[in-house]
C-alpha cells in the first residue's frame, strides 16, 4: 500500500464584488443570487449577461466562481481564462480561487484514499480510489505545479491496481522536481509488465519493455548515482533484457568510480552471481558487507553465491566420480550470513528453507528440521 501525502492546510475563499454601481442589470442580479446561494439563477443572469457583453471580465470571473462552487472545475477554469484575456482586473481572486480548488481537491482526494484503503480489496474500494483519482486531477488543474498531488495521484493509481495509469504523473513528478523515488517506480513497472508479458510467452513485448526500464532507470543514475532502489532494479533490467555483459560494465564502472559505495558493489556482485563468476562475486559481495555489515540483501546473495559455488563443486565431482568434501566448505561459509540475514528479517520463508538446506548438506539434522518449521510458519 502506497502511502499518501497529507492533507494541506484549506484557507477559506471570500467572494469579492466590485461596487454594484455601473455594474449591468444582468450582474446586479447575478450578485444578489450568489449571496442568496441560488446559483441556477445566478448562472441564468451571467449567461445573459456574457452573450449580451463578451467583454464582461466580472461576469466570466463570476461563471467560473459558481462552476466552482459546483466542483466544476474544467469550466470554472475556462471562464477564468476568459476573464483574463479581457482584462487583469480580478487577477488575484482567480489566483485565490485556484489555491482554495486545488487545497480542497487535494485534501477530499486525501480522505477518498485513506477510506479506500481501509475498504481492502474490493470493487468499492476501486470505485472509492476513482473518485480520490478524480479530485486528484481537478487539483492538478487547478494547480498544475504541485509535486504532492502528483504522487498522490500515482498512488492512488498504483492501490486501485492501475499501475500503468501511475507512469504519467509519475513522469510528471520527474519533470518538476527529477525525484528519485519516481524513476524508481517508472522503471518498476515496466520491468514488471515485462516480466509478466515474457511469463506470458510475449517475448517481444517483454523486451520493449525491459528496454523503457532501462532507459528510464540509467536517466535516474545519471542524477542519483548511489540510490540503492534505482541501482537494483537497473541490474535487475538488464538481467531480464539478457544484458548482462553490459550490467557488468556498467557496474564495474560504478565500483571504479565509488570503491566505497555499497549499492555498485552490491549490484556488481549480483550481476556476477548471476553470470556464475562466484570468486568475484564474492569479492565484491563481501565489500559491500564491509562498507554495511547489516546490508541485508548482501547478505542474503553472499550465502547464495557459496551455495550455488559449493552445489557447483560437488557436480563436477560426481561427474568426474570423484570424492571431495570441498563443496561443504562453502556451504558452511553462506552458513553465518544465512542465520544473520534472519535475525535483521526473520519473516523470510525462503531464506529459511535454503538455510533448512543448507544444515541438511552439512548433516546438522536438528537444526535443519527447526529451520524447515520456521519456512513452514512464514510461508
Amino acid at each position: 500500500m502506497k502511502r499518501i501525502i497529507s492533507i494541506v492546510l484549506l484557507i477559506s475563499m471570500a467572494l469579492g464584488f466590485s461596487a454594484f454601481q455601473c455594474s449591468s442589470t444582468e450582474l446586479t442580479s447575478a450578485k444578489l443570487y450568489i449571496q442568496q446561494n441560488n446559483y441556477e439563477k445566478a448562472m441564468e443572469s451571467l449567461q445573459r449577461e456574457v452573450e449580451k457583453n463578451p467583454a464582461s471580465d466580472e461576469g466570466f470571473y463570476l461563471l467560473g466562481y459558481i462552476q466552482g462552487e459546483q466542483g466544476d472545475i474544467t469550466s470554472m477554469l475556462d471562464n477564468y481564462k476568459k476573464s483574463l484575456a479581457v482584462s487583469n482586473k480580478f487577477e488575484k481572486q482567480i489566483s485565490e480561487s485556484r489555491k482554495y480548488h486545488w487545497a480542497d481537491g487535494f485534501n477530499k482526494g486525501v480522505q477518498l484514499f485513506n477510506k479506500g484503503a481501509k475498504a481492502g480489496d474490493t470493487d468499492s474500494a476501486n470505485v472509492i480510489f476513482q473518485q480520490a483519482i478524480d479530485k486528484f486531477n481537478g487539483a492538478i488543474a487547478a494547480e498544475p505545479d504541485s509535486a504532492d498531488t502528483y504522487k498522490n495521484l500515482a498512488y492512488a493509481y498504483i492501490n486501485m491496481g492501475n499501475r500503468e495509469a501511475a507512469i504519467e504523473p509519475y513522469q510528471k513528478l520527474i519533470e518538476l522536481t527529477k525525484d528519485a523515488d519516481s524513476y524508481a517506480a517508472i522503471g518498476e513497472i515496466y520491468l514488471q509488465k515485462g516480466l509478466d508479458q515474457r511469463d506470458g510467452g510475449a517475448k517481444d513485448a517483454a523486451n520493449v519493455n525491459f528496454e523503457k526500464a532501462i532507459k528510464v532507470l540509467e536517466e535516474g543514475r545519471k542524477i542519483h548515482a548511489s540510490d540503492g532502489n534505482i541501482l537494483l532494479l537497473l541490474s535487475n533490467a538488464y538481467i531480464a533484457a539478457e544484458k548482462l555483459d553490459v550490467a557488468k560494465d556498467a557496474f564495474k564502472e560504478g565500483v571504479i568510480q565509488e570503491p566505497e559505495n555499497k549499492f555498485y558493489r552490491y549490484n556488481y556482485g549480483s550481476l556476477l552471481l548471476n553470470a556464475e563468476e562466484y570468486p568475484e562475486a564474492e569479492v565484491q559481495l563481501k565489500k559491500a558487507i564491509e562498507i554495511d555489515p547489516d546490508y541485508e540483501n548482501a547478505l542474503y546473495n553472499l550465502a547464495v553465491t557459496y551455495v550455488k559455488w559449493g552445489a557447483t563443486i560437488r557436480e563436477e565431482a560426481e561427474a568426474n566420480e570423484t570424492k571431495s568434501e570441498e563443496f561443504k566448505t562453502k556451504f558452511q561459509q553462506a552458513l553465518p550470513l544465512l542465520e544473520k540475514f534472519l535475525t535483521l528479517n526473520e519473516e523470510e520463508g525462503a531464506v529459511w528453507d535454503l538455510l533448512g538446506k543448507v544444515y541438511a548438506n552439512l548433516g546438522m539434522a536438528e537444526k535443519s528440521e527447526q529451520a524447515f518449521k520456521k519456512a513452514d510458519t512464514y510461508k
